[in-house]
């Protein structure tokens, strides 16, 4: 079974209230850290439990050492996990409000831990669900706690000082997940510092999406992908981005398209620049 899957909104509706089954309402918006929490209380898909991006999903900030959105600690997130009900079995949908990187994080670490089975992400999100006209509650489920057990698997993680060591190898793709004019170093509207890690190629995440907000076609993700890497090797990938969210659609337009689960530089960016010893680029 492919490591990366997605549902229909309409597929899903035909599941909700089936045993073993998981949703997880991943709703954020960086310039709003409230959002989503308050979009779960206005209303969400029946039965999801809420996951939240800098609570749940990533670590503490130590300030000049780590990016925006550390990796958490693999024990406290095993226990999150636990805490929705979720066991090693259970089949998991994933959704924010539609382009997927908040979802895409989510499916990232569980991947990470090694439920890599039964993962999935709602197509085009909660804005595709509701578009649709299916249900939508207030109410948050009774959970009873699952038993899911898992373990970090290091080799899906690169640190700063090991992507340094890389960066001149000949068969290095780096891709970014950031738009064109960040990467380029025009606009930073988060970072201290504009510009991109040297030798990295622009991979906007958004470019993994159609004009509708649901994945491109596999044939197209296949396209997308030999092209940006260009005849070199693709387990020798590695995926960032501004604090390592959006680096996570990447790495599963990557799956959904049949490529290996590639490296991410969880860091990224926003960890790069702490240390002004790290080389920095600008323009393409």
């Amino acid at each position: 079974m492919p490591l990366a899957q997605l549902l229909t909104p309409e597929q899903l509706a035909a599941r909700l209230g089936q045993p073993g089954l998981v949703i997880l309402d991943c709703r954020f918006a960086l310039e709003d850290v409230d959002h989503g929490q308050r979009s779960y209380a206005e209303g969400h898909i029946p039965g999801a439990r809420f996951a939240d991006l800098e609570r749940d999903l990533s670590g503490p900030i130590v300030k000049g050492v780590t990016g925006r959105h550390p990796l958490p600690d693999p024990q406290r997130l095993v226990e999150r996990l636990q805490a929705w009900g979720i066991d090693d079995t259970s089949e998991i949908v994933l959704y924010d409000d539609g382009p997927g990187a908040f979802a895409a994080r989510a499916w990232w670490l569980l991947a990470w831990l090694g439920k890599r089975d039964g993962v999935h992400l709602l197509d085009g999100g909660f804005n595709a669900w509701r578009a649709a006209g299916l249900p939508l509650t207030p109410e948050v489920p009774e959970v009873q706690p699952g038993s899911f057990q898992g373990q970090p698997d290091a080799s899906l993680v690169l640190s700063a000082e090991q992507l340094r060591q890389r960066l001149n190898a000949p068969d290095l793709t780096l891709i970014d997940a950031r738009a064109l004019p960040r990467f380029r170093g025009e606009v930073e509207p988060l970072d201290p510092v504009a510009g991109h890690i040297p030798g990295a190629r622009c991979a906007a995440f958004t470019d993994n999406l159609g004009s509708d907000g649901r994945f491109l076609p596999v044939a197209q993700l296949q396209q997308r992908f030999s092209t940006l890497l260009a005849g070199q090797p693709p387990e020798r990938l590695v995926a960032y981005c501004g604090s390592g969210v959006t680096a996570c659609h990447n790495l599963f337009a990557l799956s959904l398209a049949g490529y290996p689960l590639a490296p991410l530089y969880a860091g990224s960016w926003s960890e790069w620049i702490t240390d002004p010893s790290r080389p920095v680029a600008t323009g393409d």
